[in-house]
């Protein structure tokens, strides 16, 4: 089997997937495009702005044309988006495109990561009123509940995914190992 064209990461928010993915792309030399970070570039805004000016079916939109750019293109490591994965015509764009690993945490592990963040998260927000964009990054964190439903709603999507690593006890730079080590067995 020839050695796959592009590493691509997916998985919920903050399971580290733009972490990894520059420690993979230093550690290969391989360029790493992330969604997010060419999302809010191409927009001018950050991702919970998109949302709150021009709503999810905008962003979605941005986030198919950026993921069919970057699945086009080859010798990367591609840092999804923590929904991306879930339409149907990025995830065949992506397993098409390469080795997609899909980074996994427990819910707790997402709370807790999420509390030591900084960033606002849109879809989390969306049920939290306390969450908008001008509250303060602590009070962005949604729900237990909240979490464990988006995780639900995309299992079935995740589980397609070629490898699955679950980063609850890893370092990010462990979690690159991994992905590395994986990638490598399938190449030969």
């Amino acid at each position: 089997m020839p050695q796959p064209d592009n590493i691509i990461l997916v998985g919920f928010m903050a399971s580290g997937k733009s972490h990894v993915g520059r420690i993979l792309s230093q550690r290969t030399g391989r360029p790493l495009g992330d969604a997010d970070g060419e999302i809010t570039a191409r927009a001018g805004k950050s991702i919970d702005r998109i949302f709150a000016d021009a709503g999810e079916a905008a962003f979605r939109a941005l986030e198919r044309e950026v993921i069919g750019e970057l699945c086009a293109g080859s010798g990367r490591i591609i840092a999804a988006g923590g929904g991306a994965f879930v339409d149907p015509d990025n995830r065949r764009a992506m397993l098409a495109a390469g080795a997609v690993f899909c980074l996994y945490a427990q819910p707790e592990t997402i709370y807790q990561r999420l509390a030591a963040g900084q960033a606002v998260r849109p879809l989390l927000a969306a049920d939290n009123p306390a969450a908008s964009p001008a509250a303060s990054p602590a009070a962005s964190v949604a729900s237990m509940e909240r979490i464990r439903e988006l995780l639900a709603q995309r299992a079935d999507a995740y589980r397609q995914a070629h490898h699955r690593i679950d980063t609850d006890h890893l370092t990010p730079e462990q979690v690159a190992e991994r992905v590395l080590a994986l990638w490598q067995a399938n190449a030969g």
